[in-house]
């Protein structure tokens, strides 16, 4: 049974201990290697302004992503973020919008044999157990006044429906029709295509330009005193024109997948604490969610309208106006409801050399779940050893996504059988279940853990865990017919629920 309109909020009781800076990093290499069985660790993978693909063949193409993807995996990544809609066009076969200019350099030309990067990310994400979460920006239609949008670009058939704000052209978003159009785009790909996710950064209304106000005057007259509002509370009738389409999205996304997600990652300050008059803010001083980008994150939380929310905190542990532990802090005692991960600049984090600090501080807070690394880049780039740092430490051992018990919480069937074959010179475990791809309560993905002889099970261990795999057997080491093993195979559904018990098999090898 889905339970998509319940918001399950956890509560996890925890003995916290405050701690400065300095006796984090003394008790880090201890804490650090007891990694969480359950963690996000995604990775934003961009596509606006990036022009290395349009010098791409389609195979040259697929031959980066493999790689990107296996440098990702094999630093404990376990979700890619994926942006598909960088201006109101396709990364993907749409008959909606146009191909987009950062994939072959002209917007509405076709890639080669009309490749289909999204459809390929996500085949490939899957074989790896990662999740794919499509990123769309939902207002954005050009980033600058130059661009030469598509003759068959919506912009061109419905020019009224845009504006024009610090050289960008965006979607209207005190218009309705705007939020249908927005909404069939999600249709579209939740229907065709196999996302674990729809996902939205934080341009809603846009950032705002000094001295320039944001031309919304006619919608504005036309819907805001239509319905009510004064010119005093234009802000709050902005809020709900956003509001309004991060319902209207969730509502969309039920009706098509109820297993899929609807994630957002906002600016990193929801308020400041001086903007609040009951000082629930937090102790910062910058751009603010609420009233300057008309984003009330908290309110789409408590309505149970995003899954999961990835708070931007891009900014330095000591920061003057945006300390991290700060927010970071204000972020896990404000949770609503849904999962939240913390959004980590990777650049600003390695060029502080705060990488073990932060880590270790965010898995210290309630209601957090794990982090999110913009961009992937700096990760594939190795940037100060952030790789390396992932790989021995901090995603040391596999680690499942958080399950999403708000919207489905029984565990799958556990899987049939349990098998030894023998292929040639080679040994396999094999297994049976119900795997079904269109039912998502049945096992989607399986755990293998190993325990040695006279070893105590525990599923709980993450360091027992050998392999995450979409397959039905694992290959296994053999190592001359000496020793004794414990292999327990658990079965996990598409809301990543994993079986109880699992079935267990004691094999000499």
């Amino acid at each position: 049974m889905y339970i998509p309109y319940f918001r399950h909020l956890l509560t996890v009781c925890f003995l916290l201990t405050i701690i400065s800076c300095s006796s984090i990093r003394k008790n880090s290499s201890a804490s650090i290697q007891r990694n969480p069985k359950r963690e996000f660790r995604g990775a934003w993978i961009q596509t606006v302004h990036q022009e290395e693909y349009q010098r791409m063949t389609p195979a040259q193409m697929k031959a980066d992503f493999i790689r990107k993807l296996d440098f990702l995996s094999a630093c404990g990544i376990n979700a890619i973020i994926f942006q598909v809609r960088p201006e109101a066009d396709a990364f993907y076969q749409s008959n909606i919008e146009p191909w987009s200019r950062f994939l072959t350099g002209e917007q509405g030309k076709a890639p080669e044999g009309n490749f289909d990067p999204m459809a390929f990310m996500i085949a490939e994400c899957h074989k790896r157990c990662m999740e794919f979460h499509a990123w769309l920006n939902p207002y954005r239609v050009s980033t600058s006044g130059n661009t030469k949008l598509a003759d068959s670009h919506i912009y061109h058939r419905y020019p009224q429906r845009f504006v024009t704000y610090n050289n960008q052209i965006l979607f209207d978003p005190g218009l309705p029709e705007n939020r249908q159009y927005i909404c069939r785009i999600v249709r579209d790909i939740v229907t065709r295509y196999e996302v674990d996710a729809i996902h939205m950064d934080d341009y809603f209304y846009p950032y705002p330009a000094a001295g320039e106000p944001f031309p919304d005057d006619e919608s504005f007259r036309r819907y805001g005193k239509q319905q009510g509002y004064s010119e005093s509370q234009r802000g709050d009738w902005r809020r709900e024109n956003v509001n309004l389409l991060v319902s209207e999205i969730k509502h969309t996304i039920l009706l098509a997948k109820p297993w899929v997600r609807f994630g957002i990652s906002p600016f990193g300050i929801y308020r400041n604490k001086k903007s609040t008059p009951d000082g629930s803010g937090s102790n910062t001083n910058g751009l603010q969610n609420y009233d300057d980008l008309y984003a009330d994150v908290l309110h789409w939380e408590k309505q149970g309208w995003i899954d999961y929310t990835i708070p931007q905190i891009y900014w330095e542990i000591g920061h003057q106006a945006a300390n991290y532990t700060t927010l970071a802090k204000w972020w896990a005692r404000n949770n609503r409801g849904g999962h939240l991960y913390i959004g980590q600049d990777v650049s600003r984090t390695m060029k502080a050399d705060q990488l073990t600090d932060k880590m270790f501080y965010e898995r210290t807070l309630p209601h957090v779940k794990g982090n999110c690394f913009w961009p992937a880049n700096e990760i594939l780039w190795n940037n100060k050893g952030v790789a390396d740092s992932l790989k021995r430490h901090y995603h040391r051992h596999p680690a499942l996504i958080p399950a999403y018990t708000h919207l489905h919480k029984r565990s799958p069937d556990e899987v049939e059988v349990l098998y030894v074959e023998k292929r040639k010179e080679e040994y396999f475990l094999s297994w049976g279940t119900g795997q079904n791809r269109t039912n998502p309560e049945f096992p989607c993905y399986f755990v293998i853990y190993k325990f040695a002889r006279g070893e105590k099970i525990n599923l709980n261990d993450p360091s027992k865990i050998i392999a995450i795999t979409s397959d039905k057997q694992y290959k296994l080491p053999y190592e001359k017919g000496e020793k004794i093993y414990t292999y327990v195979v658990t079965a996990v559904d598409r809301f990543h629920n994993e079986s109880k018990k699992g079935k267990r098999k004691k094999i000499k090898l």
